[in-house]
């Protein structure tokens, strides 16, 4: 590609004018040897260019085009403002020619900056090989983003969002073209609305889960530029930050940051008075965020439980099932907090939010919360009286593993009492558990097994358990020590409450449990030995029970 285009002279024949021209110059000679230094390095960029872009493709060529022209732009005006610097009197003033200077010199760099990104992507010689004509896109729009104006930067940002809008595989090859770190890059020197364009691609990028890790790579330098348009950008960038931070807020350093940085403040102001998508956004990073508890102080500080009781009593289902979600996490282990959500409504707004969606998977975070807030003696009482017992029921034979594992592990907190575990039984929740029993997730059996360990210290219970044809069977199985990644005690505990019967004790038996437990009792599983000794009794006083 040659150095010209407009038919007056090469673009190497204005450099060397002027450079010939700069030692003559009378005023802001200093700053004209610079130029000069500038100039001569942009020589050598430009011939390179054209020297490569010969054989390059249309794309490339066009992107060479485009830097050649703005650069002979460029170096008009330096030889205008050259001209008027050759007298020591300045036509123009001194402050405004002094200002033009500057100008050139920052036009300069940029030109060598962008020549530099040009040559060092091997665009212009084909050194990097392209498989696909969108990867020849993203490419292209990548090297884009680096150089030229502020006005076709954002041109070529609007190109890539219609770009990843098409499909998640475009996303992928993007992310492979190296487009996150330059999209870090240029929120540093973006305007705010251009800043807003960048940060929804970022969140477009975020909704890929394989190209999650590339933006928390990224780390502080990405999540300040995100928190800073959570406080001050428009309605739509806050949607967008909100969206990338629930991807970055899954890392506990971020999640950190983002409470020290005044973050949650931020987000709660959304749950507040955001759109109805932000809202369900902001509440999806503080349900990450809860879930690191070193930062649930931060919570308390906020008053963050009334704004999320508030959210999830009132916002959209899924604004509502991530406030409940974060309730559940901040919940979790923590009496102080179980209170305090209680107090500020919570136990309304679970009962509504579980009695509105039909969705079986978005009543996992309620049924989580539930078995969370009654692990507290204190609110336990609240929550049987309020009917959620009943509640339970179809929940346990729900076809979502998580939904049905919560469940079992509510049912097994509820039956803290004589009365609860009587009204868990009537209510039929033992048949489910044993369903559960039979599961394929060793998750499943263990909750399962839990909850029956509760449930049958009740005699009534015991008695509705030996009505089912597989429930004793289904117990001793969970006894193999092949079956690894299963806490056997709940397992040995059911049995040892079951074993009182005579007829469940010969079905114990008759299943092979103790052939198991001897090797449990050598594996030191808790009650094993009791539950073994026990059996072995029964099977001596068998013996001389016969005629």
């Amino acid at each position: 590609m040659p150095l010209h285009n407009d038919g007056d002279c090469t673009l190497t024949e204005l450099i060397s004018s002027l450079l010939d021209r700069i030692p003559k110059l009378l005023s802001f000679k200093s700053k004209w040897s610079s130029i000069r230094v500038k100039l001569a390095d942009l020589n050598t960029h430009l011939s390179d260019i054209a020297a490569s872009s010969s054989s390059s493709s249309s794309s490339s060529n066009q992107l060479a085009l485009d830097l050649l022209l703005s650069a002979r732009e460029t170096l008009h005006d330096a030889a205008s403002v050259a001209a008027r610097c050759e007298g020591p009197d300045l036509s123009d003033g001194k402050l405004k020619t002094q200002s033009d200077v500057d100008s050139i010199t920052a036009r300069l760099d940029r030109h060598a900056k962008d020549a530099e990104v040009l040559i060092r992507s091997g665009l212009l010689n084909e050194i990097v090989s392209v498989s696909s004509k969108k990867e020849a896109a993203a490419r292209n729009l990548v090297i884009r983003l680096q150089i030229g104006e502020p006005e076709s930067k954002n041109s070529a940002i609007e190109s890539l969002l219609e770009l990843l809008q098409e499909d998640d595989k475009n996303v992928m090859i993007s992310v492979a073209q190296g487009v996150v770190p330059v999209l870090v890059r240029l929120l540093d020197s973006c305007s705010l609305s251009v800043k807003e364009k960048v940060v929804a691609v970022i969140s477009r990028i975020s909704s890929v889960e394989s190209s999650k890790h590339v933006l928390i790579a990224e780390g502080l330098s990405l999540l300040n530029h995100l928190l800073r348009v959570l406080e001050s950008g428009s309605g739509f960038g806050k949607d967008k930050a909100c969206v990338a931070l629930q991807a970055l807020s899954l890392s506990k350093e971020n999640a950190r940051a983002i409470g020290c940085r005044g973050g949650i403040s931020s987000l709660l102001e959304i749950c507040q008075a955001g759109t109805p998508g932000s809202q369900a956004f902001a509440a999806g990073v503080l349900r990450n965020l809860a879930s690191f508890g070193e930062i649930k102080e931060n919570f308390v500080e906020e008053n963050a439980v009334f704004v999320l009781v508030s959210l999830g009593s009132s916002g959209t289902v899924p604004a509502r099932e991530n406030a409940l979600g974060c309730l559940a996490s901040l919940a979790s282990g923590d009496e102080d907090m179980m209170m305090l959500i209680v107090r500020e409504g919570g136990i309304k707004c679970l009962k509504s939010f579980w009695d509105s969606v039909s969705d079986a998977k978005s009543l996992e975070v309620v049924v989580v919360l539930l078995k969370n807030l009654a692990l507290c003696p204190i609110v336990r009482d609240v929550v049987t009286s309020e009917g959620f017992i009943p509640r339970l029921v179809p929940v346990l034979s729900c076809g979502v593993l998580g939904v049905r594992i919560a469940a079992a592990e509510a049912v097994s907190s509820l039956g803290f009492s004589s009365k609860s575990r009587k009204e868990i039984g009537e209510s039929g929740c033992i048949g489910a558990l044993i369903d559960m029993l039979d599961g394929k997730a060793m998750e499943e059996k263990e909750a399962a097994s839990k909850a029956l360990s509760t449930l049958l210290v009740c005699t009534s219970n015991r008695k509705i358990f030996k009505k089912s044809d597989k429930g004793v069977l289904s117990l001793v199985q969970l006894l193999d020590p092949k079956i690894t990644k299963l806490d056997k005690r709940y397992t040995v505990s059911a049995l040892e409450l079951l074993v009182t019967s005579k007829k469940c004790r010969k079905q114990v038996v008759a299943a092979g449990a103790c052939l198991h437990l001897q090797k449990l009792v050598e594996m030191d599983v808790e009650g094993a030995k009791k539950l073994a000794e026990n059996l072995a009794r029964s099977k001596i006083w068998g013996v001389f029970a016969r005629p």
